[in-house]
């Protein structure tokens, strides 16, 4: 009876932390991987790109159950989010913790398998998740600690190849920060009202909805400049560039979608397109860096 309630409690909690998004970060961890190889000159052996999936996979999953323990009260509140698995009770607290600490116990596992540099980051990394959980109950810009984490992604990959941080990286990380303050905003001008209401901080509470996005707009410009500065790295040429350029198509796309007195289309400027953005610079990047 217990045994056979395990693949729906399982299905559950992949659900809660929409581990489908896992789409986001991920292929900018391998692009920071792609990238700490060109530049050293050695390829990633099997067992380091499997141990650094599974530090992303420990910390993403980790890091959105964290999210939603933390932020049970207040998706009860929100009538956008109070069919959460916790506050519908379809996951229980108890359940929730348990999945954090093995999700974030496989990160360490993995950093530790990784190098002892990866192993001496890891808790910077969890200081920032945990922080990030909280950042909305003191401090408008939420997003940008968002950002500082999936930065962690490719600097992580970097960091467990070629045991050091280079400047390459350094620009990855933060075209992936900029990138993700920027969509974040958008995401965030959903629960305008209610953030209003319940006293809570985002960049759209402190500037209005229309600067708001106008600074989305000029986060992902900076993202874009960042990019192009990576086509210095020598393996990189032709067919990178026309990636960043169809990833910088695809930013205007994302902001034709969102407008201050039309959210209509934020689930396609917000999931659709910046799942296309990850997967389309990681692979032009890898093909790049193959031919």
């Amino acid at each position: 009876m217990i045994l056979s309630a395990v693949p729906g409690k399982v299905r559950a909690l992949l659900e809660m932390i929409k581990f489908s998004h896992t789409v986001f970060a991920f292929p900018f961890a391998l692009m920071g991987m792609v990238i700490a190889a060109l530049t050293s000159g050695k390829a990633p052996t099997a067992g380091q790109i499997l141990w650094i999936c599974l530090a992303m996979v420990g910390a993403r999953s980790g890091a959105m159950g964290l999210n939603r323990i933390i932020d049970a009260r207040i998706d009860a509140a929100n009538p956008r989010t109070a069919q959460r698995h916790i506050p519908a009770g379809r996951v229980s607290k108890a359940e929730a913790w348990i999945f954090v600490l093995l999700s974030f116990a496989l990160l360490l596992l993995a950093a530790w398998k990784l190098n002892p540099l990866c192993l001496k980051l890891a808790p910077v990394a969890l200081f920032f998740l945990f922080l990030y959980s909280w950042c909305k109950r003191f401090t408008a810009y939420a997003h940008i600690v968002l950002g500082v984490c999936l930065a962690a992604a490719p600097i992580g990959a970097w960091i467990a190849l070629r045991g050091d941080i280079g400047w390459q990286v350094v620009a990855l990380g933060l075209a992936v920060l900029f990138w993700v303050a920027g969509f974040d905003i958008f995401y965030a001008l959903q629960d305008l009202d209610f953030d209003r209401q319940a006293g809570l901080h985002s960049i759209p509470v402190k500037l209005g909805p229309e600067k708001a996005i106008g600074l989305a707009r000029w986060f992902h410009l900076t993202m874009i400049l960042l990019l192009l500065a990576l086509l210095s790295i020598e393996g990189l040429g032709l067919i990178y560039f026309v990636g960043v350029l169809i990833v910088a198509g695809l930013l205007v796309y994302e902001h034709l979608l969102v407008r201050p007195d039309d959210l209509s289309r934020l689930d396609a400027a917000f999931f659709n397109m910046n799942g296309y953005i990850s997967v389309t610079i990681f692979l032009f990047t890898l093909t790049d860096a193959l031919v």
